[in-house]
């Protein structure tokens, strides 16, 4: 069901996708009934994809962070993901998703943090995924996003830094701050 032009239902987001390597499938807006296909994509992750996204090691996502993760508000919190098949036979093999911080400034600005399932690097899903998710963004009054990067995930930085969206960095820790402004 793909999205009007406008895309401007947030809740309906639907597009199709086709990665470098000819695989084809949806990113949608996360629902509440995919909790269990995050549960079985999150325990099929590398620990060092789950390094990368979370800062440290996990065996699994508590109770709390799947129902958090599951249930997007359309205001303060969003989450698409990318879908191969359909129906029972639908697996989720990437994700993308906003926190909105507190106004500092009279700026709207957002957290984005993405995962994509090993067997996809490198293919431009998660390009894809930053893309869609500023359009929506855009939509929500949202002027900016943030990001933390492990300085030793290139494949993320690369993204930031080729998405067009002309990032701002500062480097502490090992971690790269990210900062970047969504022009209308």
């Amino acid at each position: 069901m793909p999205d009007s032009p406008d895309s401007s239902n947030s809740h309906a987001f639907s597009r199709p996708f086709v990665l470098r390597n000819g695989t084809t499938g949806v990113v949608r807006v996360l629902r509440p009934d995919d909790r269990d296909r995050i549960a079985t994509a999150f325990s099929k992750l590398e620990p060092e994809s789950i390094y990368t996204r979370f800062f440290s090691m996990k065996k699994s996502l508590s109770d709390a962070e799947l129902t958090r993760i599951s249930t997007p508000d359309f205001v303060n919190y969003l989450a698409l993901v990318a879908s191969v098949g359909s129906g029972s036979d639908e697996t989720l093999i990437g994700g993308a998703s906003y926190t909105v911080l507190p106004a500092a400034g009279g700026e709207r600005a957002a957290e984005v943090a993405f995962t994509i399932e090993e067997d996809y690097h490198g293919q431009g899903l998660a390009s894809q995924l930053l893309a869609m998710l500023a359009e929506v963004a855009r939509q929500h009054g949202i002027s900016c996003f943030v990001a933390e990067v492990l300085a030793e995930n290139a494949a993320m930085r690369s993204v930031f830094d080729r998405s067009g969206l002309k990032p701002t960095t500062t480097r502490q820790d090992g971690v790269i701050h990210y900062r970047m402004a969504l022009p209308p």
